[in-house]
């Protein structure tokens, strides 16, 4: 059986971007939709929130391509929202289909993510909101994640420069106060003809020095 849309007073279809949001608006009962446009920026946010709030008054039905992000998490802030998220391959293909020439224009992307939670509602779950603390865990975690990432991408690199000037392997060992380098290097030929070799320590981040002890 196929959920009524009288639970809503109007539907909305949002495309998300870095700066900027296209949105496509269709009132419960009526055929015709609007298009609007607001930037991603809180203040911005809270007026259309409000607008959208003294404009129907009551629940509101809103598709987009997301079930995480900035977006999402300033939107379930409010009562009135009921975010519907839409697999982006999904939205793709229904693009394909209706458009074969595969030319994306970003506000018929809003109007395809209405349509499709008009159509086939059934299909998709609403978001169940998460607690304010649990959304901050969330957005803590993925910073970390990303900041694991640029320093595993900063060391890769460091270490690929210094194989410019050695052969040998370097040795990365990291600390909690930092990135500690070891790189092995042919230095002097004693006497006898023996090649004695010397560690070249380099080392970054927040203390050398601690990163330095801790290495030994």
């Amino acid at each position: 059986m196929k959920p009524s849309n009288a639970e809503f007073t109007a539907f909305v279809g949002l495309d998300w971007a870095d700066a900027k949001h296209d949105i496509c608006v269709q009132a419960a009962g009526c055929e015709e939709r609007q298009f609007d446009r607001f930037a991603h920026r809180t203040e911005h946010i809270e007026q259309w929130a409000r607008s959208m709030q003294q404009r129907f008054g009551g629940r509101i039905a809103v598709a987009l391509e997301l079930s995480k992000g900035p977006i999402v998490y300033a939107l379930q802030k409010y009562d009135l929202f009921v975010l519907f998220p839409i697999n982006p391959s999904t939205l793709a293909k229904y693009r394909q289909a209706f458009k074969p020439s595969r030319a994306k224009d970003d506000p018929s992307d809003a109007e395809l993510a209405l349509d499709l939670l008009l159509r086939h509602r059934d299909k998709f779950q609403p978001l169940k909101p998460q607690s304010v603390p649990m959304r901050k865990l969330c957005l803590l975690v993925e910073q970390r994640r990303r900041w694991v990432g640029d320093k595993t991408r900063c060391v890769n690199r460091l270490v690929n420069t210094l194989k410019q000037y050695s052969p040998n392997p370097c040795v990365v060992r990291t600390t909690r106060y930092g990135v500690v380098l070891r790189l092995h290097y042919p230095l002097a030929h004693t006497g006898s003809g023996q090649t004695c070799a010397q560690n070249h320590v380099g080392y970054f981040l927040q203390d050398p020095q601690r990163a330095l002890r801790t290495s030994h």
